[in-house]
């Protein structure tokens, strides 16, 4: 039996969406309320907010591109993973010891460490399970699982800090068990398969920007745009909190959130295998520029309600299909490389994205940091449909 079909699920991307479902079990019982514990336990401004995200976004980048590339040179992927998510299990049980917001950004800095090391040899890894037809398929079915981790954590925080009594400390110890269960069960259960070893004598593949195809690069700078307006989600539920919603409410918009995610990243990785993934994440940019827009236009928290679900839909329409898109242009062998460069210029984006975020909702009020990410998306949209429309003389579709 051939487990690239089409319409097959791979054992070893099965086990990979299982690991990654149990780590955001974990991460998403805490990440909610990271920002409430930031600002009403520890009395941290919302600036600091945005710089400690900032930061952990930052690490997280230029992790993700030199373990990408390592991997490649060393041709194995898993150690990489293990080290990983053990990173981030450990980093989880540090944050509940915190007794300031230094300590907060040390434990999100080793989580994001973790987060840079698996990565790209984890994507790497799902790619060795891909055909050109499935691509879209494939990495969107494991979003679609790490994104269902996304509701159950959130759903097991309300029921846990309604027994801890809203003792948000106890939530961070409570996450680091789901966490540590990944890690075994990525230990014991997924074998890897072996990729040739690299025949350049340096640790990284060189990437010459002027010999990528031009699709690549368009994609990649409008990527970059995007990402400079893309803030932390910690704003998102911090408007939510501002909008009047309680710290249960706040969480239960977050799950819901997640629902879409989960439900729409699979469909949308087929609709891009039939129709491409070029026009699905250019629908992403758009969905994105709207939501962040009513974000900031609106007054009323009734409105979250939908704003969060169609967010959901826009990581649906560009994570995983922002993946199966660079994987045309690559070979598996270099795809650490490639995935981890493309991961770290969108994350140092990101970062600075966050940064101006937390500056513009301290100086000029919450609607400028949604307002100044609607209107990147939009201008990252507006360049890459004058692109598609100039390139199908050149390149076809």
């Amino acid at each position: 039996m051939d487990d690239k079909g089409v319409n097959k699920i791979p054992r070893n991307v099965l086990m990979l969406g299982l690991v990654s479902l149990f780590n955001d079990i974990a991460s998403e019982m805490i990440y909610p309320v990271i920002p409430i514990f930031l600002t009403t336990v520890l009395g941290a401004p919302v600036a600091i907010v945005g710089l400690i995200e900032g930061v952990a976004e930052a690490t997280a980048s230029l992790g993700k591109y030199f373990f990408g590339a390592l991997s490649d040179s060393k041709g194995k992927r898993k150690p990489f993973v293990v080290a990983g998510y053990s990173a981030s299990t450990i980093a989880k049980g540090m944050m509940g010891l915190a007794i300031g917001w230094p300590f907060v950004l040390f434990a999100r800095f080793l989580d994001k460490i973790g987060k840079g090391l698996r990565t790209a040899p984890r994507d790497s890894m799902l790619l060795q399970n891909t055909t050109h037809e499935n691509r879209g398929f494939i990495f969107g079915f494991h979003r679609s699982l790490d994104s269902l981790g996304a509701v159950i954590g959130p759903l097991l925080a309300l029921v846990l800090l309604s027994l801890f009594h809203d003792n948000i400390r106890l939530m961070f110890f409570a996450a680091f068990i789901p966490s540590a269960l990944a890690v075994l069960f990525l230990i014991l259960f997924i074998r890897e398969k072996k990729i040739s070893q690299s025949t350049s004598s340096h640790v990284f593949i060189k990437i010459n920007w002027s010999t990528l195809s031009p699709r690549l690069r368009i994609f990649t700078i409008v990527s970059v745009l995007f990402a400079l307006g893309n803030s932390s989600d910690a704003f998102l539920l911090l408007r939510a909190k501002n909008l009047g919603l309680t710290t249960t409410l706040v969480v239960l918009t977050y799950v819901l959130y997640n629902v879409s995610q989960a439900a729409f990243a699979t469909p949308m990785g087929i609709v891009s295998d039939k129709l491409g993934p070029r026009k699905v994440f250019a629908l992403g940019l758009i969905i994105f520029s709207l939501v962040y827009f009513f974000f900031g236009w609106t007054s009323s928290s009734s409105l979250l309600w939908i704003l969060f679900p169609l967010y959901g839909i826009y990581i649906a329409a560009t994570d995983g299909v922002s993946k199966a898109y660079i994987s045309t242009f690559i070979s598996e062998k270099e795809s650490g490389t490639y995935f981890g460069a493309y991961y770290t210029l969108t994350a140092v984006a990101t970062f600075f994205a966050s940064l101006v975020g937390g500056y513009l909702w301290s100086t000029l009020g919450p609607s400028s940091t949604f307002y100044y990410g609607s209107i990147l998306s939009f201008s990252a949209f507006i360049l890459f449909s004058f692109y598609r429309e100039n390139a199908r003389r050149s390149f076809g579709k």
